[in-house]
C-alpha cells in the first residue's frame, strides 16, 4: 500500500487532540502507514460533508491523486486487527462518562446488490416491506447526554456462511458461522464484560423481531446479567402471583400461558396503575403502567434449579390506541421509575444509528469483505465518540498528504 505521509495539519483548532485520540485507538497497528491512513479516515469522516465515499475523504484529506487508491486498500484489504480499537474505544468512553447501561439495538442496514458480505432480502416492520440490507447489532454505552457504539456484529444468513466461494470472496473468517441474533447479543454482552473495569450496568436491547426470547433470557439470567429487554407482543408467559421462584413447569397443560399483550391487559383490569410524567411540551399527563410478574416457558435460572420470576411491563400513553412496546425484566424489586428510565434508552440508541448514517458515514461503506465491513463500522464509532466527547469547538482539518511513497 503507498503510504503518504501527513505532513502538517493547519486549522482553526489545535490538532493535538484528534492526533492523540487516533493514536490511543489505533496505536496497535502494527506499520507507521496504517496508523497514518486509520487517523486520516477519522479525519474524514469527522470534518467531510455529505456522503463519505472513499474518493470525497480521500480529496478531504489529501492533495495526492492515489489518496483514495490507499485508503481503499487500508480500510478493506489491509489485515489489521479491529478488536483491540473497539476494546480501546470502551475504555476511553468509560473514563470520560460514568455509563448507565449497555444498549443493543438491530439495525437495518440498506444495501444495492447482492455483492457486499452478509447481505439479503428481509421484511423491516418498521418499513412495512421487504428490503435488500444488511442486519447488524450494536453495543452502545448509554452515558448521560449521549449513547455511544463500541462494537458490533454482522449477521450472517446461513447461505453466506455455507457458500465456500462466498466466504472466500467476502473473506469471512473460518471461524465466523451463521448464529441467531440473540446468540450475537449474548456475545456482545460476554466481550463487553471482558473489557470493563468499570462496575455493572443493566442491559437494555430491543428484541421484539427475535421468535424466541427464551434463549437470550436464560442467557442473560444465566450469567448475572439484570436486564431490560423488548420482547414480541406474542412472548408466551406465565402469570406469577409473587416474587418467589415456582417449580418448574414441565407441561403446557399444567399451567395456562397467554401472550404478553393479553396478559398485560388482563393483568392491567386487575391492578390498575397509573403516574404522572411531563410531557414534551411541559404539562404533567397520566401515564398507565401495565405490568405483572411472569414466568417464561422454556427459561430456568440453571440447571436443576425453578423457573425465575420476572416483570413484564409496558407505558400507555393517553393519546395511543395501546403500548408501543412490551418490556420483560429481572430486576423485580427495582422502582417503575427506574425501569422507565432504562427503557427510554433505547430512543437515544435510535437517534445515534440516525446521526451515524446522515453524519458520519455508516451506510457509506464501498466495500463488500468481512474485515472492511468491520474496519468501517470501528472507524465511524470512533468518530462518533470524539465528536460528542471529546471534539473541539471547530475540529481540526487535514489540509495536505504529501506524495511521498514509503
Amino acid at each position: 500500500m503507498a503510504a503518504h505521509g501527513i505532513t502538517h495539519l493547519r486549522g482553526p483548532a489545535d490538532p493535538a487532540p484528534i492526533a492523540a485520540y487516533a493514536e490511543e485507538l489505533f496505536g496497535h497497528l502494527p506499520r507507521a502507514d496504517q496508523r497514518r491512513w486509520a487517523h486520516a479516515y477519522l479525519q474524514g469522516l469527522l470534518t467531510t460533508p455529505g456522503k463519505k465515499s472513499i474518493r470525497r475523504l480521500a480529496a478531504a484529506v489529501s492533495t495526492s491523486p492515489t489518496a483514495s487508491q490507499s485508503l481503499q486498500q487500508f480500510v478493506n484489504a489491509s489485515p489489521w486487527e479491529w478488536e483491540p480499537a473497539r476494546e480501546e474505544l470502551m475504555r476511553w468512553v468509560e473514563q470520560r462518562a460514568p455509563v448507565r447501561a449497555w444498549t443493543i439495538t438491530p439495525t437495518v442496514l440498506p444495501k444495492r446488490g447482492d455483492h457486499s458480505v452478509g447481505v439479503h432480502r428481509r421484511f423491516v416492520p418498521s418499513a412495512g416491506r421487504t428490503v435488500n440490507c444488511q442486519v447488524c447489532l450494536g453495543l452502545f454505552l448509554s452515558v448521560p447526554g449521549h449513547n455511544v457504539p463500541v462494537d458490533w456484529r454482522l449477521f450472517l444468513p446461513d447461505h453466506w456462511t455455507d457458500d465456500k466461494t462466498l466466504r472466500r470472496r467476502t473473506r469471512i473468517p473460518d471461524t465466523v458461522r451463521h448464529r441467531p441474533l440473540w446468540a450475537d447479543t449474548l456475545d456482545l454482552v460476554a466481550t463487553a464484560a471482558a473489557r470493563t473495569s468499570a462496575a455493572a450496568v443493566p442491559v437494555v436491547a430491543d428484541m421484539t423481531e427475535l421468535p424466541s426470547i427464551a434463549p437470550l433470557v436464560s442467557g442473560l439470567a444465566s450469567r448475572g446479567f439484570d436486564f431490560v429487554v423488548a420482547v414480541p407482543d406474542g412472548m408466551q408467559v406465565i402469570a406469577d402471583g409473587h416474587l418467589k421462584s415456582q417449580p418448574a413447569v414441565h407441561t403446557a397443560a399444567s399451567s395456562s400461558t397467554l401472550s404478553a399483550r393479553s396478559f398485560l391487559a388482563m393483568n392491567s383490569r386487575r391492578h390498575p396503575h397509573t403516574a404522572t410524567v411531563t410531557a414534551t411540551d411541559g404539562e404533567q399527563r397520566l401515564l398507565r403502567i401495565l405490568n405483572g410478574l411472569v414466568r417464561v416457558p422454556g427459561v430456568r435460572a440453571g440447571v436443576g434449579t425453578p423457573h425465575r420470576t420476572y416483570r413484564l411491563f409496558a407505558e400507555w400513553h393517553p393519546d395511543e390506541q395501546r403500548p408501543s412496546r412490551v418490556w420483560l425484566t429481572n430486576m423485580v424489586q427495582t422502582r417503575m421509575n427506574e425501569l422507565l428510565a432504562l427503557t427510554r434508552l433505547r430512543a437515544g440508541t435510535a437517534a445515534t444509528v440516525h446521526s451515524l448514517r446522515e453524519h458520519l458515514g455508516l451506510l457509506d461503506f464501498e466495500g463488500r469483505s468481512f474485515p472492511g465491513w468491520h474496519h468501517h463500522m470501528t472507524l465511524v464509532s470512533a468518530a462518533y465518540a470524539y465528536s460528542r466527547l471529546a471534539a473541539p469547538a471547530e475540529p481540526p482539518r487535514i489540509v495536505g498528504l504529501d506524495r511521498r511513497s514509503a
